[in-house]
């Protein structure tokens, strides 16, 4: 998945533990731990923002976009560029 999830890196700085984290943003360890293990398929900015007011952070410290590589793409697509399918 090209977004990764640094939460863990964030709350190592903070010397938070994870449970702390998610009784202060107000969710649970278990959706806390499916957004740090970059499993979530959205993420509210009302939780966005409450990790980065319990974290003292900017959303960019939390998130960031790593180009896929093209060869760990699925079978369908081969793994060639988009210009060959047009």
């Amino acid at each position: 998945m090209p977004i990764v999830v640094d939460i863990d890196v964030m709350l190592a700085k903070r010397k938070m533990p994870v449970g702390t984290l998610a009784e202060r943003v107000g969710i649970t360890p278990a959706n806390l731990a499916v957004l740090k293990n970059g499993r979530a398929k959205a993420v509210r900015f009302t939780t966005l923002q409450a990790l980065c007011e319990v974290l003292e952070c900017q959303p960019g410290d939390l998130l960031r976009w790593e180009p896929e590589d093209p060869a760990s793409l699925g079978a369908d697509d081969g793994g060639r560029p988009l210009s060959e399918f047009s």
